[in-house]
This record gives structure tokens, C-alpha cells and sequence, in this order.
């Protein structure tokens, strides 16, 4: 299993990823032109000028699923090691659920309570297979178990399977939580799928590191990193397709289960996605706040007044990723208290940022 895992591999799975992403994405964007699947600017958060075509998840996801079926056909030993069958079918049917009813949201504009049905399935599809989050590191004491209280539903083929309560409600509130992070975050060309790049790049070097040593996740996330940088040549700007609902709530599903996989590592994610995690959450609160529904769009996300204060959208995004890049390396290269105290950093430079963006957008009003 050693001599498979070599350097040529991770750059084969990444370069294949790259170029099947890019060949579908061609032809998904002619699929949804052809079907007229198209992101029209007709509201006021709309800031591109013309219909774009949406359903670009679709091109992540099959440029993901080929190169890795790839690489578990050829080698015999990949469930070997930590892998197992169970999450791979997981991660194909939860991903599956998700394009599925993300196209049909891009045809036919659902309402957020009949998107939300789909996120909820993909992750019970998860959940279901065994990927799950059965413990919390604590850096200021004992770790705390979460799979302590277990209650069996069935069993197939002498498997026993169960309903672990608090592990699995952990994971649903984690997974839920990172897909509408993407979901929301999905405003700009290319923040997304760039800092899908991002987060899977570190994920891969954590996970090939000494202390977890997992060479099969590894590939899983520099596959996705190699699909999403296939797709981010078509979509940053000025994009000439869009991820799409499936497409933006994909990314964040396989990031959420990637840092699960990889040793549980919640922590790195957090920190990598803490800027937009903390934006989605200042935006509920305030929606909320004003009595509106949590879901309902609106130009508040912070890419948006970055936008309104003067950055072009190249310069945005740019902005946000060099952010995720700086506090994912620094994830690296600490462990325990240190992390609390990065994360403590990015939650002060969150709130400075918001306080600064408010009094320049509320300057630039009154001129």
C-alpha cells in the first residue's frame, strides 16, 4: 500500500482530476446553455451583468468520482488502511443527492424549504455509512467522547449499525453547517471553488503528515483540490459558468467529511473556513435580528461590501482567499492551545474588519 501511495500518484489523481473537471465543464456549460439553466441578474445582489450558466457542480462532481473510481480500481489494497468501501458510497450518494437537487433548483428556483430536504438526506446518506465525528480533542483537558451512547437500528451482512446520539447529531450540525457556508459564500467568481482549492491543498498535507498519516484520505482531497481548480479556470472572473446550488453545497459537504475523515480534524476546517463560517453566522443573527427568514438573500454577506467599498471582484476574492491561505498554513504548524488562540485571532480580525466595513460603507452613503 506504501508503494502505491507515491508523489507520482498525487500528482496523477490531481492532474486527472484537473482535466476531466475541465473537459466536463465544457460540456456541462453547453448542457445547461442548450436547457437554458442560466443564473439571470434580475434581483439586486446580482453583480454580473449578464445570464451565466449555472449546474457546475456537476463537472466537480464527475471530475471527482472518475479520477478516484480510477484509483480504487487499479490498486486492489486502497481500503487496506483506513478507507473504507462504506465511505466512498457515501460520499458518492450523499454528493449524488445533492448535484440532483441542485440542478433542480437551478431549473426551477426552489423555495429554502424544499432546497433544504436535499442537504438533510446527503448527510443522514453520510452519517449512514459510518462517517462521523466520535470525538472532540479538548487542549485544556480530557477528550471528550461522543459516541458513548449508541442505539442499534440493524444489521446487514453481520454488520451491526447504530444510531451513536451524540456523535451523529455533532455531524449533522457540522455538515449542514459547512455546506451553507459554501452555499452562502458562493456570491463571487471563483470564491468558492478557489478556496475549495485551498482548503483541500492543507487538508492533503494534514493528512500525509506523521501524526495521521492517512494516504488514502490524502488522495480524496487532492483529487477534489485538482477538480476544483479545473473548474475555478471557467469560473473566476469574469466567470463563464457558476457552481450552481448543487455545485456550492457539494463543495462544502466533501470538505466537512475530508476533515472528518482526516482524524477528525474540525479544528483545521474552522480555522481555514473561519472567515466565511463567521460571515454566514453575523448574517443569520442579523437577518434574524430584523425578522426576516435566515434564508433569504441579501448583499450583507461581507464579499458583497468589500464589493459596494470599491474592491473589483478579482481583488475580493483574492482578499478572502489569501485570508483561508494564511490561517490554513498556520494550521499546520500548531496543535491544541495554539489553534484555540488562532481561532480567537480570526474571530478579532472578523469583528475589526466588520466595525472598518461598516463605518466606510456608512461614509460612503452620506457623500
Amino acid at each position: 500500500m506504501e508503494i502505491f501511495f507515491t508523489k507520482f500518484n498525487f500528482i496523477l489523481a490531481f492532474a486527472l482530476a484537473f482535466l476531466i473537471t475541465v473537459l466536463f465543464t465544457y460540456l456541462v456549460r453547453k448542457l445547461a446553455l442548450q436547457y437554458n439553466i442560466v443564473d439571470r441578474p434580475n434581483r439586486k445582489r446580482k453583480i454580473h451583468k449578464s445570464n451565466i450558466p449555472l449546474m457546475g457542480g456537476l463537472a466537480v462532481f464527475i471530475g471527482f468520482f472518475i479520477t478516484l473510481s480510477y484509483f480504487v480500481l487499479i490498486d486492489r489494497d486502497f481500503f487496506g488502511g483506513y478507507m473504507l468501501p462504506k465511505y466512498i458510497l457515501g460520499l458518492a450518494l450523499g454528493g449524488l443527492i445533492l448535484i440532483i437537487g441542485g440542478i433542480i433548483d437551478d431549473k426551477y428556483n426552489l423555495s429554502p424549504k424544499q432546497q433544504f430536504i436535499f442537504p438533510i438526506i446527503s448527510c443522514l446518506v453520510v452519517i449512514i455509512s459510518g462517517i462521523g465525528i466520535t470525538f472532540i480533542s479538548n487542549p485544556i483537558g480530557n477528550t471528550i467522547n461522543l459516541d458513548e451512547i449508541r442505539i442499534k437500528l440493524f444489521t446487514i451482512n453481520n454488520i451491526p449499525y447504530f444510531f451513536t446520539v451524540f456523535a451523529d447529531i455533532f455531524t449533522m450540525i457540522w455538515l449542514l453547517g459547512m455546506i451553507y457556508t459554501t452555499k452562502f459564500l458562493d456570491g463571487m467568481d471563483g470564491l468558492v471553488s478557489g478556496i475549495s482549492v485551498i482548503a483541500s491543498v492543507i487538508l492533503f498535507f494534514l493528512s500525509l503528515s506523521t501524526k495521521v498519516m492517512q494516504p488514502e484520505t490524502a488522495l480524496l482531497c487532492i483529487i477534489l483540490a485538482g477538480a476544483s481548480l479545473g473548474f475555478l479556470i471557467f469560473n473566476f472572473h469574469p466567470a463563464k459558468i457558476f457552481l450552481g446550488e448543487g455545485g456550492s453545497t457539494f463543495i462544502g459537504f466533501m470538505l466537512g467529511s475530508l476533515a472528518i475523515i482526516s482524524g477528525g480534524k474540525i479544528a483545521t476546517a474552522l480555522l481555514i473556513m473561519g472567515i466565511p463560517i463567521l460571515d454566514v453566522i453575523w448574517v443569520i443573527l442579523r437577518r434574524i435580528f430584523k425578522h426576516k427568514s435566515p434564508f433569504q438573500a441579501d448583499r450583507q454577506h461581507l464579499h458583497f461590501r468589500l464589493y459596494d467599498l470599491g474592491f473589483s471582484q478579482r481583488s475580493a476574492v483574492i482578499f478572502l482567499w489569501s485570508i483561508s491561505a494564511l490561517f490554513g498554513l498556520f494550521a499546520l504548524f500548531v496543535q491544541g492551545k495554539e489553534k484555540i488562540l488562532a481561532f480567537i485571532i480570526l474571530i478579532g480580525l472578523m469583528t475589526i474588519m466588520a466595525i472598518l466595513l461598516l463605518i466606510f460603507y456608512k461614509k460612503k452613503q452620506t457623500r
